[in-house]
């Protein structure tokens, strides 16, 4: 059962951006308080590469990641995560054991496409 306090107007999701984009590179981020990989985003021509920090090391690896698309929101400001500046949010969720498992499409989409 939803809970009305917590409903949202259509357009506060619109304010939200969350766009598909393809991993070009992704390294380890050993100085991370907890473990972390660095990824650079290709959300497509309008918006370009963008860098993000990700707590996926327990599911992932830095080499599976590259060609992978990703969601992610690209208009957070950004944060600084050590000597990292991470310019978007990469999405996940929870799986049984506590670990992250990212948010992507099912069927390859052009990179910089918004989620609806």
């Amino acid at each position: 059962m939803t809970d009305t306090n917590h409903n949202i107007e259509y357009s506060d999701f619109l304010k939200v951006d969350i766009r598909v984009g393809t991993v070009i590179d992704a390294q380890e981020f050993p100085e991370a308080k907890r473990p972390a990989i660095k990824l650079w985003v290709d959300f497509g021509p309008d918006i370009g590469v963008k860098k993000s920090s990700a707590q996926i090391t327990q599911l992932y690896k830095t080499g599976d990641l590259l060609g992978r698309q990703v969601m992610g929101v690209v208009n957070f400001p950004e944060k600084q995560i050590g000597k990292f500046m991470s310019q978007a949010l990469i999405l996940g969720f929870t799986d049984p054991d506590g670990y992250i498992s990212l948010a992507a499409p099912d069927h390859p989409c052009p990179n910089g496409s918004r989620l609806h």
